[in-house]
Formats: C-alpha cells, structure tokens, sequence
C-alpha cells in the first residue's frame, strides 16, 4: 500500500512487485482551489484530512485486498507542504504499526521518477528529466536507488510558470495543458528570452521569462492592443521548451546513459515530449526515450509504490519517528554544486 498526499491529490494504491497497479484511487481538489488561482496549503490539508479514509478504503476495494495481504507500506515524506504531508505520514505509520508492517519512506521525486516503470523496466545508467509544478531537476541515476542531482531551477518551476501565465491569460489552475493545447493552435511570433542557454552548468531559470511574458500583456493593455492568446502560448511554451531540450541535450553529452525518463506534471506535455523524443533521434539515437505514462504525470500513489518496491528489496525501512520533510531533495552529484 502506498500513499501520496504531497500537496492537492490525496492517493492511495496498491501496487504488485513495484509495476503492477492493483489500484491507484486519487482524490483530486483542483475544483477547491481554481477559486484561489493556485493551491492554498490549509484548504489542501483539511480536504485530505476529509478523503484519506476514503481512499485507503476504496483502494484496498478495487485492489480486492485485505491487510493481511499486505507486505509494505510506502509514503511520501517530503518534499511538498508540510501540512499535506503530514496527512499522508501519519495515515501510512497508522497502517503499518497497526498491522506489523514495514513503514517505507520515498521522496516525491523519485516517484515521478518511477512512474515510468510501468511502462518497462528502467535501465542503468539513466538520466531523469522531472518537471512538474514545484521542481524542474535533471537527476543522474548510475544505479537502481541512486539519485544525484546534476541541474535544478534556480527560481520557478516550469510547472509554476505554466499557471502564472495561464491566469493571466484567463485560464483557470491548472493552465497547464490548456496553455500546450493553444501553444499548437500558434506560433513563436513573441520570441521570449530563453534564460541561462549560454551557462556552462546544467540549471534553469525562469523567472526572467515569466517577467517577460507579463511585461508584454500588460503594456498590450495598456495601449489597448489585444493580443492573439495562441500565438502567446506557442511562444511561451517554445522558451521553456527549448531550454528544457538544450539542458538535457548538454547534460547527456556530458553524462552518457542508457535510458532518459521524462517524469512530473509537464511531462505530459505533448510539445516538449515531442521536442525531446525528436533531439534523441538526432543527436543520441542510442539513448531509448522512457516516458511517464501521462495519467500517471499529475500526483499520484502507483508511482510511490512503483519507487518504493526499490527500497523494499533493499530493506531501506523508516521507524515511527518518520516526520515530514518538505524541504527533501536529493543529494547533489560529485561536482555539480561547483
């Protein structure tokens, strides 16, 4: 049994040797905070106190389970909101006390990470491209287990900027795949900055360009000029794209693997799942494309469970002291800090 609660989805599954989904129940509060143009971290803590009783329930129902089935339970402890969090911790050392049960602790990212073994199976050495709405990271993977970070975002997240944007723009949280939608109905006629391109490390930064693309709606305001919504979206959405491809790009050149995953709530994204499958053909046809199924991008328990069977082989158990810790992230890789 496996729970998420990092941050707007409570999710409870059951997953079979780390790549069988017996269940996957996610209860969604996208409707509570579109009102609010984002995610408010006490409105999310109270929903997932309300559905986390619910969703072990009807997980172990449709998995057609019994605790004594049971041989783990996994969780996210970190990172996300703390509140969240701690929901989904307490609920996960509850089951595991009660019923004798190994109590195993995964990052969030690595479960984004691991979404993509139920697809097939990851091969090592591998990278990981994660972008969702609270982290853009490329994660260098030399074996099963190990995580080491070799570039982050120094701002925003990709995933963040998406609904910044989009609520300017009208769009209600989260803009995300409405912004990819109209992004394919334009074209890049805005040429917004693409930050750090020429920066020797492998980091992102967006901020500049989320300022930018504000700049320029609100002076079309302000001199009455409006602007073709398609055409703001392609080229908001070719920034973020091109950086994201020539960071990877760069990073593969320099740490060559087998397999590089796409994981988190843009790797839904249908430009830059093209944009990257397409720079691979080219430059690194070698190098096999794992994606993220995209049902299972957004926040979810499988790809808890799916990281979590590797630690259960290796016996990487949490005692009932496991707290929350919103602020986890992996280890940096030798060098890459520098």
């Amino acid at each position: 049994m496996s729970f998420e609660s990092s941050c707007d989805e409570t999710s409870v599954a059951i997953v079979e040797n780390g790549h069988k989904i017996l269940s996957n129940v996610v209860a969604t509060q996208i409707p509570s905070h579109k009102r609010f143009g984002g995610v408010v971290p006490e409105v999310a803590s109270r929903h997932h106190i309300e559905m986390i009783t619910y969703c072990i329930r009807d997980a172990m129902k449709e998995a057609g389970v019994n605790y004594s089935d049971l041989d783990a339970v996994a969780v996210t402890y970190g990172p996300g909101l703390v509140g969240a969090l701690l929901i989904g911790v307490t609920a996960a050392k509850t089951i595991a006390w009660a019923h004798h049960l190994p109590l195993i602790p995964v990052n969030h990212l690595a479960g984004h990470i691991y979404a993509a073994r139920f697809i097939k199976p990851i091969v090592f050495p591998a990278m990981a491209l994660v972008v969702s709405g609270g982290h853009t990271e490329l994660v260098s993977m030399p074996k099963e287990g190990q995580f080491e970070i070799i570039g982050e975002t120094r701002d925003d997240a990709a995933g963040e900027v998406y609904d910044k944007v989009g609520r300017v723009m009208g769009i209600t949280y989260p803009a995300g795949p409405d912004v990819d939608k109209l992004a394919h109905e334009g074209h890049d006629t805005f040429h917004f900055p693409r930050a750090m391109e020429k920066a020797p490390n492998y980091d992102f930064s967006f901020s500049g360009l989320k300022s930018a693309f504000l700049n320029t709606v609100h002076h079309a305001h302000q001199v009455g000029k409006t602007l073709n919504k398609a055409d703001l979206s392609a080229s908001f959405q070719a920034a973020v794209v091109d950086v994201l491809v020539h960071k990877t790009r760069k990073a593969l050149k320099a740490h060559p693997v087998k397999q590089l995953i796409l994981g988190g709530g843009v790797a839904a994204n249908l430009g830059l799942r093209s944009h990257l499958k397409a720079m691979l053909a080219k430059d690194f046809p070698h190098t096999e494309f794992l994606k993220a199924p995209r049902k299972l991008c957004g926040d979810n328990a499988a790809m808890i469970g799916g990281a979590a069977y590797v630690f259960y082989k290796e016996k990487k158990f949490a005692g009932a002291d496991l707290n929350a810790d919103p602020g986890l992230e992996f280890k940096w890789a030798p060098g890459a800090e520098e």
